[in-house]
């Protein structure tokens, strides 16, 4: 994979905001209801270039670049999804934005689950994509290629894209090391979801594909934390989860794709737009 297949012919206007010490870098796309759009962990808002046409088509897709992510640069502390989700609530406030839909994958994930957590009052609709409730979660293999994440794995990763994107865009192109580093001590922080995702008061979609970095089963056990999953849900949906919630896994869909799947966007605008 190259970072030519991250590309998009949809035309975003580029922004910086100042917010909790950051200058965050955002691009705006289309117009509509807002939709907050957060990529994954060594990633930007460019990955979602195939999908943000779709998205953008009846929304105003705001896609920040996270803390040391893209354009974005560094600043003096731990990559937290807690503080991530913090830059996002004053994003939000920022931009004065009405209640937007707040949509994240992986890393992003992790963040709209915390900004969710953090200010309900502020969100509309939540997609929270490949995102798993503990490290337990996942195949011990994968668990030790994550423990492998650090500074030192810097000249391993020059074939990538995210290393390709970061050299391309970022403001001190020398800090990928030091951002690898944040976001190794963050995946090897123990950590346990549950009462966060069942905690949750925004109507909120979990999307996963079916091959994804935890198994189909995990997410269904995610849903049920949301009432899903536990009963049939009548002719009319009369007996679907309380709260609006819903379950997507997307056939032939692996955590690596989901982000620039066509069916990424088609359960994510199904979900805000029809059931909106």
């Amino acid at each position: 994979m190259t970072t030519g297949e991250w590309s998009t012919d949809a035309r975003g206007t580029g922004e910086y905001a100042e917010v909790n010490g950051l200058t965050m870098y955002y691009e705006t796309y289309g117009s509509g209801r807002p939709l907050i759009l957060l990529h994954g962990g060594l990633g930007s808002g460019e990955m979602f270039g195939p999908v943000i046409p779709a998205l953008a088509r009846h929304h105003q897709v705001i896609a920040p670049d996270l803390q040391g992510h893209g354009r974005t640069a560094d600043i003096d502390r731990p990559i937290d999804l807690a503080l991530l989700a913090g830059d996002i609530v004053a994003l939000i406030d920022h931009l004065g934005l009405q209640k937007p839909d707040v949509v994240g994958y992986s890393l992003g994930g992790g963040v709209a689950l915390h900004t969710a957590l953090a200010a309900p009052e502020k969100i509309g609709r939540l997609v929270v994509a490949s995102v798993y409730l503990r490290p337990d979660a996942v195949d011990p293999a994968l668990r030790a290629q994550q423990g492998q994440v650090n500074a030192a794995a810097a000249e391993f990763m020059k074939e990538t894209p995210m290393y390709e994107l970061y050299q391309r865009v970022a403001p001190r192109p020398e800090d990928f090391p030091r951002l690898l580093d944040k976001i190794g001590a963050m995946m090897a922080t123990d950590y346990d979801f549950t009462e966060a995702v069942r905690g949750l008061r925004v109507p909120t979609l979990l999307v996963a594909g079916d091959a994804d970095q935890a198994p189909p089963s995990h997410y269904a056990d995610m849903f049920k934390l949301l009432d899903g999953g536990l009963r049939d849900g009548g002719w009319m949906g009369e007996n679907r989860p309380k709260g609006g919630h819903a379950l997507a896994i997307l056939p032939g869909v692996t955590h690596y794709n989901a982000f620039r799947s066509p069916l990424f966007a088609a359960v994510t605008l199904d979900f805000l737009d029809e059931q909106g």
